[in-house]
């Protein structure tokens, strides 16, 4: 397989048009085309990376974090990062990065939190905006059903726990086919009267290339006449954290140190104890301060996240318990989300989890 093979499969589990804008995701070094010999799977890539890459045969790193973020100006010695990626560049490694794409995914970052904590039926906690598409289309009733249908298996209509969603108006469309034209309904040279099918969908910006080829590849006429719009509504099934409850509630103290256990938190920073118990509970992997909110109106006793400063504890306002448990340790499964993920989808091909502490904050 290809490396753009095997990062087509990453990407039907974190598409790239998820991730946040100020984001550096897909394939930061290497050559798409490439063959692959063998997959490494890491949080972040370092030298040390590289190395067990080359060790294991693997030519290809699929790392959570970017390597690259900011721009590079040079390829010396001087940084971690120059360093890094002039040893993969050296020894053909291609690197590929699905960071925020990834904690936008309701089967990603947060998800595997969830997972781990057992924390039941988790929705996402801020749904992404402008990653809503509307298409709308006409289309002769007799072929609007087939066209539906081809829609639907594209990907169109769904919304939240429901598929096959469409509105649906009758009316009559025209046009006169000129010179040049090949028109399957109508004369050349004379206005023609159709009895036409509008039909609404909404879809995932993701899949907009999928729902236009089929779209084009299923209407009747030579010249599709269709409009597509990025809709202000949320998409409940893509966005930052998760909030979930447990199948019983916990006092505080006792549902933190579950959470310094499943997690291997060497430590919990948290806002003052409210003596309640709890079962609502969110979840943001990585830098989350900024859903401190969210979670507190979303009715979450307790908020599990990282990097928070001293300040922003106060947002609690008394009425959520927020805790930082460390950044490493709110994404350290993700490389095994990532491998098992693989490993269903490719299960004769080589995924290597990567053995390497990657960790750089350490404790006394």
């Amino acid at each position: 397989m290809t490396v753009k093979e095997v990062t087509d499969i990453l990407e039907t589990l974190a598409p790239l048009s998820q991730a946040e804008d100020f984001d550096n995701v897909g394939l930061l070094v290497g050559d798409a085309s490439a063959e692959v010999s063998g997959v490494l799977v890491t949080l972040d890539t370092l030298e040390n990376v590289v190395d067990e890459a080359i060790a294991k045969s693997c030519n290809l790193i699929v790392s959570f974090h970017p390597i690259i973020f900011g721009g590079l100006k040079k390829l010396t010695q001087d940084t971690y990062v120059t360093r890094t990626v002039a040893k993969a560049i050296r020894n053909d490694l291609s690197i590929y990065s699905m960071h925020t794409a990834l904690d936008n995914s309701s089967q990603g970052v947060n998800a595997k939190i969830c997972e781990v904590l057992g924390i039941g039926d988790p929705k996402i906690l801020i749904p992404k905006k402008g990653t809503v598409k509307k298409l709308t289309t006409y289309v002769p009733e007799a072929e609007a059903s087939a066209l539906r249908k081809a829609l639907f298996e594209a990907g169109a209509g769904h919304i939240g726990n429901y598929s096959h969603c469409s509105f649906n108006g009758q009316g009559i469309g025209t046009y006169l086919p000129e010179n040049g034209a090949n028109p399957v309904k109508g004369t050349l040279g004379k206005i023609h009267q159709e009895n036409e099918i509008e039909i609404n969908l909404i879809f995932s910006d993701f899949l907009e290339s999928k729902i236009l080829h089929s779209l084009k590849t299923n209407h009747p006429y030579e010249e599709v006449a269709y409009e597509i719009l990025t809709i202000e509504n949320r998409n409940p099934t893509i966005g930052m954290g998760m909030v979930g409850t447990l199948a019983t509630p916990m006092k505080e103290l006792d549902f933190l140190e579950l959470v310094k256990k499943r997690m291997n938190a060497a430590g919990i920073r948290h806002s003052r104890l409210l003596g309640k118990n709890v079962q609502k509970v969110a979840v943001l992997g990585g830098s989350g301060a900024f859903a401190i909110g969210a979670a507190r109106a979303a009715g979450a006793d307790m908020f599990i996240t990282a990097d928070i400063k001293y300040h922003q504890y106060y947002e609690a306002e008394s009425k959520i318990v927020v805790a930082d448990i460390g950044h490493y340790e709110t994404e350290q499964f993700t490389k095994n989300l990532l491998v098992d993920y693989l490993t269903k989808k490719l299960p004769n091909f080589a995924i290597h989890l990567s053995e390497c502490k990657t960790n750089p904050i350490n404790y006394l």
